[in-house]
């Protein structure tokens, strides 16, 4: 079965990987990005030999975001981010081809041990599955 992982983070975590702290992101040292890019770099390679790989891809920050929504005369509406209203925002994802759910669990557990700063927000590691063309998972 096929399951969507999926981290999360803030504009103030991607500004904080370049060097600008706030409460609850605080600065990244190089050594920190470093080590950050080299665990997930490692559960890639590992998922990619199980053959539990389908993709994966990190996220630009929120600020590059764009929104489209339907106006009331049903013309387009764009607006680009950040978002005042938006806090927590897709960071990052795998879509992973597992044997269960149990197994994507252990994987989703390994992903929230990625090294941090002391003091980061700690977000949760999300896990949705993804139906087939019946609509089932």
């Amino acid at each position: 079965m096929k399951y969507l992982v999926m981290i999360q983070g803030t504009q103030a975590d991607y500004e904080a990987m370049r060097g600008k702290a706030s409460p609850g992101a605080p600065a990244w040292s190089e050594q920190e990005i470093r080590a950050m890019f080299a665990f997930m770099r490692s559960v890639n390679e590992d998922l990619a030999e199980s053959g539990e790989f389908v993709d994966g891809q990190g996220l630009a920050e929120p600020a590059r975001t764009r929104q489209v929504t339907s106006g009331k005369d049903g013309r387009p509406v764009v607006t680009d981010g950040p978002y005042s209203t938006t806090q927590e925002c897709l960071a990052g994802y795998w879509v992973l081809d597992c044997e269960s759910l149990e197994r994507v669990t252990e994987i989703a557990a390994r992903i929230a041990q990625c090294p941090t700063p002391e003091g980061t927000t700690e977000y949760p590691v999300l896990i949705r599955p993804i139906l087939d063309g019946e609509g089932e998972a």
